[in-house]
């Protein structure tokens, strides 16, 4: 059975569902809590080895919920930066402006929508982790499957640690009312944690799949995952020996950059780890992704609402003749590669063509780009993380050689263009990497957090009303602090 549209099956069971507070022992209800039609009694789940697959592949399934990939990790993770801002028409969505301008505020939907997200997420896998050892089943797919929901654990907490430094670390399920208001646990904690997940998920996970199950998470998306959170904290020999493994596991880059994003490429040799998404007629749950809608080209029937569009600053980043430019931005009146007619008028001048789906692909009664799945890391990302742990710990040489391969590909060939960097000055040479980082990741939902831990924010993001000692993360969902009866608390400024 195909593993992109099985993995969308959703487990409707109290079990899985059930809503997992963070916070206050309160009697207010979530919409999870409620019994969804056809629902299986929470005691008659977590008995098979099915009932396991089911689980697993809900848990994937949610990574893709508008709460994960939709409005709130544009306002968080995105429109802040200065390659996005927010798009549409001028009136539409506006509070968007106050995470443009950081001046978003704890009660302001998105902040709790990215929080309730990331924590939805980590139940979904706590569910897994904590039932699925229980079940009589192959050992193996049992091992494998409490891997891949560790790094969707770890995942969603790399996510809530950039966004909110300390966080509540919650490692399994409330056995009752006592284990529901959990503090903050500093993010030093919670990163101990994520690597934990990660270095268990790796010692497990395998290297490749058979084509039925595409997608699944492998070793190499754990290593690289941790990798990333290494470089978070600069444990940069840490990030040297972890993207030196992955990069011995047989990845290669995609030879064409712009096409790499397209739906008849995904799961392509440059993937780690894609979020899978499909347009199954006959099954909603496996439709559902509204990550291309909400991005899509607007005023275009097949296009979508036109959010989260690329900035001026963006197009000027890129160097001459650079081909990532226009494999990038959708300009206004131009003709994309599969041949769709961008209007020449419009509420925006550009749009972000990494979450394009063609027009035609467009079936009526579903998400326009619903077929699009999301590229979370990039074999690009190892080696430019590769490249950053090698200059940051002396060795000029390899940091070059990584450098050059993503150069490389993105020259297509074409000499007379980006030319190979060779400073071996070491600031030199961290500079062409984070502005290589800049061209190379535009519009995945990663420039923002990068200027941050590099320590750039008031030099690059301070002309917006950035500000050092406050802006570094978002404020705590008041709503949740409410619930919490004071035991969560705010961070500075908010």
């Amino acid at each position: 059975m195909n593993f992109k549209k099985y993995n969308m099956q959703k487990v409707t069971g109290i079990a899985l569902f059930a809503a997992v507070l963070i916070t206050a022992p309160s009697c207010k209800k979530s919409f999870l809590d409620e019994p969804r039609q056809a629902a299986t009694p929470a005691v008659q789940f977590w008995k098979t080895q099915d009932d396991a697959t089911k689980a697993v592949n809900a848990m994937y399934a949610n990574l893709r919920e508008w709460k994960n990939i939709a409005f709130a990790p544009i306002a968080i993770e995105s429109v802040p930066s200065d390659d996005a801002e927010k798009g549409s028409s001028v009136n539409d969505a506006s509070f968007f402006n106050n995470f443009d301008n950081y001046t978003a505020s704890s009660t302001d939907g998105q902040i709790a929508d990215f929080w309730a997200g990331q924590y939805q997420t980590i139940n979904f896998a706590n569910q897994v982790l904590d039932n699925v050892p229980n079940i009589s089943m192959d050992a193996n797919l049992k091992n494998r499957y409490l891997a891949e929901a560790k790094f969707i654990r770890a995942y969603a907490y790399f996510r809530l640690v950039r966004a909110f430094g300390d966080v509540p670390l919650r490692l399994n399920v409330p056995k009752d009312a006592t284990e529901y208001n959990l503090p903050r646990t500093p993010k030093a904690q919670v990163w101990a944690a994520v690597e934990q997940d990660l270095t268990d998920a790796a010692a497990t996970l395998p290297q490749s799949y058979g084509a039925a199950d595409a997608g699944r998470i492998t070793k190499g998306a754990a290593l690289a995952l941790h990798a990333k959170v290494a470089m978070y904290q600069q444990k940069w020999a840490d990030v040297l020996a972890l993207t030196n493994q992955v990069m011995g596991l047989g990845y290669s880059l995609f030879p064409n950059y712009e096409q790499l994003f397209r739906t008849n490429n995904e799961n392509n040799s440059e993937s780690v780890f894609e979020i899978q998404s499909d347009l199954v007629p006959g099954n909603g749950d496996a439709s559902n992704s509204q990550y291309s809608q909400v991005q899509g080209v607007r005023g275009s029937n097949g296009g979508g609402w036109g959010f989260n569009v690329p900035t001026q600053d963006l197009a000027n980043a890129y160097e001459a003749g650079d081909p990532r430019r226009d494999a990038t931005i959708i300009f206004r009146g131009e003709t994309t590669p599969e041949g769709d007619a961008i209007p020449a008028t419009g509420d925006n001048p550009m749009y972000n063509q990494k979450s394009y789906v063609p027009f035609s692909m467009w079936v009526s009664g579903f998400n326009e780009g619903v077929q699009q799945n999301i590229r979370v890391i990039r074999y690009a990302d190892v080696l430019l993380m590769n490249a950053e742990a090698a200059n940051e710990t002396g060795n000029s040489a390899q940091a070059i050689a990584s450098l050059e391969l993503v150069r490389a590909r993105a020259r297509a060939g074409n000499a007379a263009i980006l030319p190979k960097v060779t400073t071996t000055d070491k600031a030199a040479l961290q500079a062409a990497i984070w502005k290589e980082r800049r061209v190379e990741f535009a519009m995945e939902f990663d420039r923002y957090f990068d200027v941050i831990r590099q320590g750039r924010g008031t030099a690059v993001f301070g002309p917006k009303g950035w500000k050092a000692g406050k802006n570094e993360v978002w404020p705590v969902p008041q709503a949740e602090i409410d619930l919490s009866a004071g035991v969560l608390t705010q961070n500075p400024g908010y």
